[in-house]
């Protein structure tokens, strides 16, 4: 039987060319496991529950390496769990990969999917980094330029008058804060974002 696995990033992604190509190579559409998460480790529910459903004969389909996972050690050792259950795999954008075709090619095609599979792994996970890197450096730019991430900061609509008490010496810090019923961390978050 054709079983066939498709993942996204994030539920706002489009899985739709994977589940395509998929079909036309002739997986059905009730053989597709679908899983909209990150390929960091493969703690997915659709990838466990594709894992327990394959059976020796099966062919997994895939449309890239990738989709599989993207931690280099990781997909080495998913791809031999998968191999050694008796299962072949098709990767239909790295057809050198197929088991099927390193059956027919013997030891010299193992010996190259390996070498492609190491480096397509090593590919994969560089680029999860790199994305990381990319976010992480997107962020402190912004950040430098004054913009602000997270949920904007509520707070009581008497916080001002408050404030100005406590900023006229009429009230304490702790009067304040026992008045609108926050700790002090909240008064002087409260305080420093509309500083600016």
């Amino acid at each position: 039987m054709h079983i066939g696995y498709a993942r996204v990033s994030t539920k706002e992604q489009n899985e739709s060319r994977q589940i395509d190509a998929l079909v036309e190579y002739g997986v059905e559409l009730e053989n597709i496991f679908i899983d909209k998460q990150s390929g960091k480790d493969f703690n997915r529910e659709a990838y466990q529950l594709m894992l327990r459903t394959l059976r020796d004969g099966d062919t997994l389909v895939i449309k890239s390496i990738d989709r599989l996972g993207r931690d280099y050690t990781a997909i080495r050792t998913e791809y031999s769990k998968i191999i050694n259950k008796g299962v072949h795999i098709n990767i239909l954008d790295m057809p050198i990969l197929n088991t099927d075709q390193q059956a027919i090619q013997g030891l010299t095609g193992r010996f190259i999917a390996d070498v492609v599979l190491s480096v397509l792994g090593y590919v994969a996970e560089q680029e999860r980094l790199n994305i990381r890197t990319r976010q992480r450096e997107g962020i402190l730019s912004a950040q430098k330029r004054g913009q602000k991430f997270g949920r904007p900061t509520k707070y009581p609509t008497t916080f001002n008058q408050i404030l100005d008490s406590v900023n006229r010496g009429s009230l304490t810090v702790d009067q304040a804060c026992s008045v609108l019923k926050i700790s002090r961390k909240s008064f002087y978050n409260y305080k420093n974002s509309i500083s600016f």
